[in-house]
């Protein structure tokens, strides 16, 4: 059975790089943003991958990858991401910063796959980060598929196994470290990814040129889309406070250090 795979998932700043929090007219933002370096954000990326994979193995499928943020960064962030796997472009023109708000980022998203030409929501499967490198609120996800009627969602998602008879076997992550087992009938479905279990894919040049057929048509003719904020108000933004106590120590004996270690931690 083939499969209509949409994955969301937006870009981030490369995480190599300095990002200072500072207040500007319009709100929270960072330093010298428009000149910071994108990546894809890591847990879309593994939701792309797994997208990806899943397509190959059932003939006819396709994938689609809804992101939103500065068509120019798009386009950075995509002629590195086409050369992975195969997929079609749906971009929207709006911010990739981390201070939005969840349920407007959802509404933007979730618009934006309904109007895919073509679309066989009998067949859709949705993937997309369970987190987020920038929009780690955690609800995006669920909000995108609560508008487009998706009632089966699993969250944490490690693997998905499609079974002889169609349905889908998902392996979920709950607390103190352990999984669970989920079995769906089948789609529509909406699965958030932890890091599930492929490697992220060498550069193929060959699906770069195909992808890049479509993704600049699709940056192009991008959608612009203002978000609000209503309701949203940031007190303060500040880097997180660095502390550190050094003391230097020779010739201590391995069991007085581990010792020292452990009574420190208990004081918290």
């Amino acid at each position: 059975m083939p499969y209509h795979i949409v994955v969301c998932g937006s870009i981030v700043p490369d995480p190599l790089q300095t990002l200072e929090p500072v207040t500007s007219p319009t709100g929270p933002a960072l330093k010298n943003e428009l000149m910071l370096p994108a990546v894809l954000d890591p847990w879309a990326g593994h939701a792309l991958f797994e997208a990806a994979n899943l397509a190959k193995q059932h003939a006819g499928s396709k994938v689609w990858f809804v992101s939103m943020g500065p068509k120019a960064k798009l386009q950075q962030v995509m002629m590195t991401i086409a050369q992975k796997v195969p997929f079609e472009l749906v971009a929207i023109d709006g911010p990739s910063s981390g201070f939005t708000e969840a349920s407007e980022v959802a509404a933007a998203l979730a618009d934006a796959i309904q109007t895919i030409p073509g679309l066989d929501k009998a067949h859709l499967l949705v993937f997309g980060g369970w987190e987020s490198a920038s929009r780690g609120a955690g609800v995006t996800m669920q909000m995108i598929g609560e508008r487009l009627g998706l009632v089966d969602q699993f969250q944490g998602v490690d693997k998905l196994t499609v079974r002889a008879d169609g349905s889908l076997e998902i392996l979920e992550r709950i607390e103190g470290g352990k999984h669970q087992v989920s079995t769906c009938a089948g789609t529509p479905a909406l699965l958030g990814w932890a890091t599930g279990n492929l490697p992220e894919p060498p550069n193929n040049p060959q699906v770069g040129m195909l992808n890049m057929r479509t993704v600049m048509p699709a940056l192009q003719k991008a959608k612009p889309v203002k978000l609000a904020g209503e309701g949203l108000a940031f007190a303060s933004v500040s880097l997180p406070k660095q502390r550190r106590e050094t003391r230097i120590v020779k010739d201590m004996a391995p069991d007085d250090i581990a010792r020292e270690i452990v009574e420190w931690i208990k004081k918290d």
